[in-house]
């Protein structure tokens, strides 16, 4: 039992794992929808008892997973004090705490377990350079992208703790938050929506610096990508002159 266990928890090669692998994935992500729609003002009484039971429903499941990959883990202690197992122990805790900080933002770090489903993914062949570029660097961008969309959500989230109370009016949730977070991280700065909270103006210096990285590593990334490209290129050119 322990083996089929493990080989449905963290092996995604099988039918079964794929199925446990994609119902997470879907999972993680509806809980982050739930909790930023849960942080909009005016919620009805009805909107916010079925965010409170979805939450409870995604607590137990989410409990019910950690407690079952240190289960079937072959170094449960490993597993527990690694990112992915700090992550999940954190995500779910405070929810048994009642009042603690809300550490549910932290699960958007869960979203790198994609890459386990990714790997299974392959991608055709391409001709011309730059869709050679695009498979030279695929993994490097999708893995941009998720930071990136990491850092977005836990921006708009931090400025919204620490803003919300002295400007209810503009910060009035994560998605009203959200707006502050992209011109932030991509340096635009329009300056129509800032911080005055002396945290959330220090919060906002480390985000800028975490925004010039944003913004330069794509443009790197493509360069280097098309230059191996046109490396690539040349080389097969080179083989198909020697051949004739």
């Amino acid at each position: 039992m322990k083996e089929k266990l493990r080989r449905i928890i963290e092996d995604n090669t099988s039918r079964k794992g794929k199925i446990f692998d994609y119902f997470i994935q879907v999972l993680i992500l509806l809980s982050l929808v739930a909790f930023t729609i849960e942080t909009l003002p005016n919620n009805s009484a009805a909107t916010i008892a079925m965010l409170n039971t979805f939450e409870v429903v995604c607590v137990l499941i989410f409990s019910l997973e950690y407690l079952l990959r240190i289960y079937v883990a072959k170094k449960p202690f490993r597993y527990i004090f690694s990112f992915y197992g700090i992550v999940d122990f954190l995500a779910i805790f405070p929810f048994y705490l009642r009042g603690a900080y809300d550490f549910r933002v932290l699960r958007a770090f869960r979203i790198f377990r994609v890459f386990r489903a990714l790997k299974l993914i392959r991608y055709n062949k391409a001709l011309n350079r730059f869709r050679i570029a695009a498979s030279l660097v695929k993994e490097e961008i999708i893995l941009f992208l998720i930071v990136t969309f990491i850092f977005i959500f836990l921006a708009s989230a931090g400025i919204y703790y620490f803003e919300n109370e002295a400007q209810p009016d503009v910060f009035a949730s994560v998605l009203h938050s959200g707006w502050w977070a992209i011109v932030t991280l991509t340096t635009v700065g329009y300056g129509d929506i800032f911080p005055i909270t002396v945290g959330g103006k220090i919060f906002t210096f480390f985000m800028l610096l975490v925004g010039v990285g944003i913004v330069t590593i794509p443009a790197g990334l493509v360069a280097s990508a098309l230059s191996k490209a046109r490396d690539i290129e040349d080389a097969g050119l080179e083989k198909k002159k020697s051949k004739l």
